[in-house]
C-alpha cells in the first residue's frame, strides 16, 4: 500500500507549506483543502489517485496544519493564490510535468485566481463544491462554525466530535477520534483548537479582505478558463446550488460538473467513495485523451 511521504513547499513570502507526497509515479495531482482543514482531509482520495499510477501531494494552506503561520497576517484570497502559484511552479520543476489542482472551497478559489490572474499554471483543475458565486447565508453558516470555540477550544476530543455532530447532523460519526485528532492542536492549558492560525478569519488581512470584489472580478473572467475544469457539486451543498453550477460551466469554456448525492459542501468527507470515483474519473480520462 503506497504510504504517504513528507515534503515541504515555500509559499510566496518564503512560508513553509507543509506537504504530503502520495506517490504512485506518474502525473502529479495537487490537492488544496478548505478553510479550516487540513491535508489530512484528502488522505483516502490521495491514496486512490496513487494507486491508479498517479503522484498526489497534499498540501496544508498558509497557517493550517502544519504550515506556517504567517506572521505578515496576510490570509486572504490572492495570499494564498500567490502561495498556489508557488507551489504548482514548484510541483512542475520537480516532476517536469505541468500539474492538475483539486481544490475544495478555499483551495479551490486560490487555484482558480492563481489560474485566472497568475497563469496560466495547470493542466486541469477540478473545483469541489466551490464558485465563484455563493450562498451568503452557507458562508456566513461555515464561517459561523469556524469561530463560534476559536478561543475557547475543546475540553475533549469527544466535545469536538459532538460539535462537528451538531454542524453535520447527515454525517455518520466515525468510531475513531485518532482523524479528528489530525485537525486539533493541543494548547498548553490542555485544551484542544482548531489547527490553522485564528488571524485567518480576524486579523486585518483575513479571508474575507475584498473577497467581494475578487469574486466578481473571477465571475467574469471565468470565460478565460480554458483548461478542463470539473466541478464536483453535494446535491446539499448550502454553498453552491444547481443555479451556481450550471452558470459555471456555462461561463467557463471547457467546464462540465457532477453532483454527488448524498453529500454536502464537505463533497470528499460526506461520500468519499462516490467523490474519488468522480476525481479519477476525469483525471484518467484526461490522461487517456
Amino acid at each position: 500500500m503506497i504510504s504517504a511521504k513528507p515534503m515541504t513547499f515555500k509559499g510566496a513570502e518564503g512560508n513553509a507549506l507543509s506537504a504530503d507526497l502520495w506517490d504512485g509515479g506518474g502525473h502529479p495531482v495537487i490537492f488544496l483543502h478548505g478553510g479550516g482543514q487540513t491535508r489530512r482531509a484528502w488522505d483516502k482520495t490521495a491514496r486512490q489517485v496513487a494507486s491508479s499510477g498517479m503522484r498526489a501531494i497534499t498540501v496544508d494552506l498558509r497557517g493550517h496544519g502544519e504550515s506556517e503561520w504567517v506572521q505578515s497576517g496576510n490570509y486572504t484570497f490572492m495570499d494564498n493564490a500567490r502561495d498556489v502559484a508557488a507551489v504548482v511552479k514548484q510541483v512542475e520543476a520537480k516532476f517536469h510535468a505541468r500539474p492538475s489542482n483539486v481544490g475544495a472551497s478555499l483551495g479551490g478559489l486560490s487555484s482558480l485566481a492563481a489560474e485566472l490572474h497568475l497563469g496560466p499554471l495547470l493542466e486541469t483543475l477540478i473545483l469541489v463544491d466551490i464558485t465563484p458565486r455563493m450562498n451568503p447565508e452557507g458562508v456566513a453558516r461555515i464561517q459561523g462554525f469556524m469561530g463560534e470555540k476559536m478561543d475557547e477550544g475543546f475540553a475533549t476530543l469527544e466535545e469536538a466530535a459532538d460539535a462537528i455532530a451538531a454542524y453535520l447532523p447527515h454525517r455518520k460519526r466515525p468510531s475513531s477520534l485518532e482523524g479528528l485528532r489530525k485537525n486539533l492542536r493541543l494548547g498548553d492549558d490542555g485544551r484542544y483548537r482548531w489547527h490553522w492560525d485564528p488571524a485567518f478569519v480576524r486579523g486585518e488581512r483575513n479571508i474575507n479582505l475584498n473577497a467581494p470584489e475578487l469574486m466578481a472580478q473571477l465571475l467574469e473572467d471565468l470565460p478565460n478558463l480554458v483548461i478542463p475544469t470539473l466541478l464536483v457539486r453535494g446535491m446539499q451543498s448550502e454553498l453552491v446550488g444547481e443555479e451556481e453550477a450550471r452558470e459555471f460551466v456555462d461561463l467557463a469554456q471547457a467546464a462540465s460538473y457532477v453532483d454527488v448525492g448524498g453529500a454536502g459542501h464537505m463533497v470528499a468527507g460526506d461520500r468519499n467513495d462516490v467523490f474519488s470515483e468522480a476525481v479519477l474519473e476525469f483525471l484518467t480520462g484526461r490522461a487517456a485523451a
